[in-house]
């Protein structure tokens, strides 16, 4: 989900995921201890953005519902959406527009089953002195994003930006310090903490309060969901209840988050967990937690207009083929 120095320990990481992988392929209903083994594949490497689950993990939630869950950590090259349609791994993390995209587009028999977050911290990534406070400021600039990101084509037709030269972005900060124009794509959980530390004050531009407002969200295959009801909804319950605790207290999944990935320091792992609670990103606007992991059908429907506007997807699609609120109690 975020850039930076996490990069370097990509090869450890993926080989650790590739051996939990080969585990977590070997697919029984029971394991010795008598639980379920159920994979779990996140979208990067371990950081708070998956606190939620890592609290479930550490505490002990997903035992108490009868399950073996194994934590596969992701990169900027993971993509899951195969692996869980073809039954190898049971769960994985999205947003909720790709979702959508994948099904219209691609026909990837896949549903949400949970909200990871409420709103999505991504968006642009700025100086603090840059002379682009608006969307419409940014034509005339050249921006690092990553090809083919929807959230971009929503603000290139939204705001006409019909006058700013793309580059790839580069998983990094590392030029966005060196040069005080630079301007790139990031999420406010990660990126200007680096831009900081690195001695380039940042702020930034978010996609939802551009009205481009997806949700984060966990999801299976619709075959596993409807053969294994009681396992998705197992695991949904658990899950939810480590975000909720994680949203009370970090500290447990946080030791174990910055044990798992060497580039995790308290500092950074700090600063992410409280911007993820002051940006309301993972409860919403209610920040009782009351809405953790829920879904609202209103912004479902919302997101999969924009793609047909867009033209990202050809024909509109039902967005309720993209999500359940079944286990979400």
């Amino acid at each position: 989900m975020s850039s930076h120095p996490a990069h370097r320990y990509g090869t450890r990481l993926a080989l650790f995921a590739f051996l939990a992988f080969c585990l977590a392929g070997c697919h029984k209903q029971t394991d010795i201890s008598g639980l379920t083994p159920v994979a779990f594949q996140t979208d990067w490497y371990p950081q708070p953005e998956h606190g939620g689950f890592y609290t479930a993990l550490v505490k002990g939630y997903y035992k108490a519902e009868g399950l073996d869950v194994t934590i596969l950590p992701g990169g900027p090259y993971t993509s899951t959406d195969a692996l869980i349609a073809s039954g190898k791994i049971q769960f994985g993390m999205q947003s909720s527009d790709h979702i959508l995209e994948a099904i219209a587009n691609s026909h990837e028999p896949i549903i949400a089953i949970g909200a990871t977050m409420q709103h999505d911290p991504q968006g642009i990534l700025l100086h603090q002195n840059s002379p682009v406070h608006t969307w419409t400021d940014l034509n005339g600039h050249t921006i690092a994003v990553k090809p083919g990101s929807t959230w971009w084509e929503f603000l290139v037709h939204k705001y006409h930006l019909n006058n700013v030269h793309e580059v790839p972005a580069t998983f990094s900060v590392a030029s966005f310090i060196q040069d005080p124009n630079y301007i790139q794509q990031g999420f406010l959980t990660s990126e200007p903490y680096f831009a900081n530390k690195g001695g380039a004050p940042a702020r930034m531009l978010l996609n939802r309060d551009a009205g481009y407002d997806p949700y984060r969200v966990f999801f299976t295959s619709a075959d596993y969901a409807k053969q294994h009801p009681d396992i998705v909804a197992r695991f949904v319950r658990a899950s939810i209840h480590g975000w909720q605790e994680y949203m009370r207290d970090p500290g447990p999944a946080n030791a174990l988050i910055e044990k798992l990935n060497p580039a995790m320091s308290p500092d950074w792992a700090e600063y992410s967990y409280k911007t993820l609670k002051s940006g309301n990103f993972v409860t919403g606007d209610d920040t009782t937690g009351a809405h953790i992991g829920q879904f609202d059908p209103a912004r479902w429907k919302t997101t999969a207009d924009q793609l047909y506007s867009l033209g990202v997807i050809k024909q509109p699609i039902d967005p309720t083929l993209g999500y359940t609120t079944q286990f979400l109690k």
